[in-house]
């Protein structure tokens, strides 16, 4: 059964005064969308809200252009969990899976919450209560789509991918990558998911969907897929778990 949820799409730009934004009702996923442009004065100062190891994570980036998206990404995702936990963004600290997603260590149990960045944009979804994964991806002309596509897509992927040509081939090979990305990124294993274990829908003007899942086939039942609207020449997409996940108490 899939969920009754109600997606909502904001530029971020702190809320612009609405505080009624500062609270995540039931059943609804706030997505949070911002350009990754900032100037060296800005990322001064935003450096000072992140912790020891993100700094440290920042300064992996051999290119300033990549290091200070970094910076301004952890920068906005501190900013945004901190008026939904009334804490300073400064004071938030988190947990990582194995494969690196990220979780709250000090705020709400029930927040759940996953960021992807792209040229140019970064996105955040936030929800109460289930597990999310979001991607995003810059349309960019791929000349290689059909190649990859037979690397890394499924052989349902591939059949459908192969009928097309020019920017509709763009589109669905975009269409596809953050469908995909956005499901392992909600399950929060990482690269132990191969990207052709699944088959996500790639028609445009269906709803997306996870169409089969292997080796369990009741897997595709626990998901839905969404597909954002960030901006022009942006494909994003969202995959929440159907089935509310309780917090555990001690």
């Amino acid at each position: 059964m899939t969920p009754d949820l109600h997606i909502e799409i904001h530029k971020w730009d702190g809320f612009a005064g609405d505080r009624a934004l500062t609270n995540i009702p039931p059943s609804t996923v706030r997505v949070w969308h911002w350009p990754l442009a900032v100037s060296a004065l800005e990322v001064a100062d935003l450096r000072k809200v992140l912790s020891p190891d993100e700094l440290e994570r920042s300064e992996r980036y051999r290119f300033d252009q990549h290091r200070n998206e970094f910076i301004l990404t952890r920068a906005v995702l501190r900013n945004v969990l901190a008026l939904y936990t009334a804490q300073s963004a400064e004071s938030l600290s988190f947990d990582y899976s194995a494969q690196g997603k990220p979780a709250l260590k000090n705020g709400p149990a029930d927040l759940r919450f996953n960021v992807s960045h792209t040229e140019g944009l970064a996105v955040l979804a936030l929800v109460r209560d289930r597990e999310i994964g979001v991607d995003a991806e810059k349309i960019r002309p791929q000349p290689d789509a059909q190649k990859l596509a037979k690397r890394f897509f499924s052989p349902r992927e591939q059949s459908f991918l192969e009928k097309l040509s020019g920017d509709e081939l763009q589109r669905a090979f975009f269409r596809c990558w953050t469908h995909k990305e956005a499901y392992i990124k909600a399950k929060g294993e990482g690269l132990s998911i191969p990207l052709n274990a699944f088959d996500v829908s790639l028609e445009e003007d269906h709803p997306p969907r996870l169409v089969g899942t292997r080796p369990d086939p009741t897997e595709a039942e626990r998901w839905t897929l969404y597909d954002l609207s960030i901006g022009q020449g942006y494909a994003a997409a969202l995959a929440v778990a159907n089935a509310p996940k309780t917090p555990a108490t001690a």
